[in-house]
């Protein structure tokens, strides 16, 4: 059984494959991470582990996990399967990294735009070619709103919710359709300029706000909220059958 761990920004994923089938899914936190893994050791075979991080990682984890179990963690000098064309390779996000392998190996010899709606949204694109171009970065639907609170003094911090229409009649329903049909209207946008330059293409929107955004998007889209925990398996997988 493979181990998988995503740690983001805002939250921790951890999910236990079987081969190529997901089996469960565990939401953690920085403190409770550990514990959760020291459990799962000890209730199931895992013989492989992977983690993908967009910050420092514990050395208490990393520590624990190589002592029981075929372990990666997945940075820069890792063997991608794309030609990575970003011009400061170095400094691209793990994550994005991550989901690209994900499209390049789930979806061969397709051009595909990865949207992940998370903490930031992030735009990545991987050519037929097997090629990383880079993308985009704008903030997420949860920044928008506490960008709104932090940078003004009246304006209210307000959670997330579907406006009611896209004119807002009250402060907070104007707020809510600002972030929210200005975050849809970004998401589409870019997707057309995709479209108009490259033909055939695939799009999958991934990260926590996927769903939420998914059906009110005008583009023909694959969502998939566990992109990512794909991907990582997969290059586990890969990594272990060299």
């Amino acid at each position: 059984m493979n181990l998988i761990i995503d740690i983001g920004n805002s939250r921790i994923k951890i999910a236990l494959y079987e081969k190529d089938m997901l089996s469960e899914i565990f939401l953690e936190t920085d403190k409770t991470v550990l514990k959760k893994i020291k459990k799962l050791f000890k209730l199931h075979q895992i013989s492989s582990s992977i983690i993908s991080t967009v910050k420092d990682v514990s050395s208490e984890i990393t520590a624990y996990l190589q002592e029981n179990s075929n372990f990666i963690l997945v940075n820069h000098k890792f063997s991608f399967p794309f030609k990575n064309l970003y011009k400061t390779p170095k400094t691209v996000g793990v994550d994005r990294l991550v989901l690209s392998s994900a499209a390049v190996m789930l979806f061969p010899k397709t051009n595909v735009l990865i949207i992940d709606a998370g903490t930031c949204i992030t735009y990545d694109f991987v050519s037929k070619d097997s090629e990383y171009f880079g993308g985009a970065i704008s903030p997420g639907l949860k920044i928008r709103y506490k960008s709104l609170n932090d940078y003004t003094s009246k304006l209210p911090l307000l959670d997330l919710k579907q406006p009611k229409s896209f004119i807002g009649n009250t402060t907070e329903e104007s707020i809510h359709s600002g972030v929210v049909n200005g975050t849809l209207q970004e998401i589409d946008g870019v997707i057309n300029q995709y479209k108009n330059k490259f033909s055939h293409l695939t799009i999958v929107l991934t990260g926590g706000d996927a769903k939420f955004l998914s059906k009110q998007l005008k583009s023909s889209i694959f969502a998939n909220q566990n992109f990512l925990l794909e991907g990582l398996n997969k290059l586990l997988i890969f990594n272990d059958n060299k």
